[in-house]
């Protein structure tokens, strides 16, 4: 297997929403290759037992009565008052997704 580049490496840490460090883009300069060596090993493996004719038995799809088992409210209160900040019913929480993207 061919050794990615550095700027490989940087790209695929953007792709994955990864900061990537200067000695980490290194270290993972001299990983990468046995990485992959081991992704290849566990794909032929599966690939190896994709061979077996796969055993299907009956199957039973088992649900439960979709039925309400408490009141209404009944843990509102308690839930919202273990949160740090909250607007009357509503949770406050920290904004994780821009939506200018």
């Amino acid at each position: 297997m061919s050794t990615m580049t550095k700027e490989e490496i940087l790209h695929l840490g953007t792709l994955s929403r990864i900061a990537l460090s200067p000695d980490e883009v290194d270290k993972f300069s001299t990983e990468i290759d046995a990485i992959l060596e081991y992704v290849s090993t566990v794909k032929n493996i599966i690939a190896d037992d994709a061979s077996t004719e796969p055993i299907v038995g009956a199957r039973y799809n088992i649900l439960r009565a979709d039925e309400v088992t408490n009141e209404p409210g009944e843990y509102t209160e308690k839930l919202l008052s273990a949160m740090p900040q909250r607007d009357g019913q509503y949770m406050l929480v920290k904004k994780i997704l821009n939506q200018d993207e």
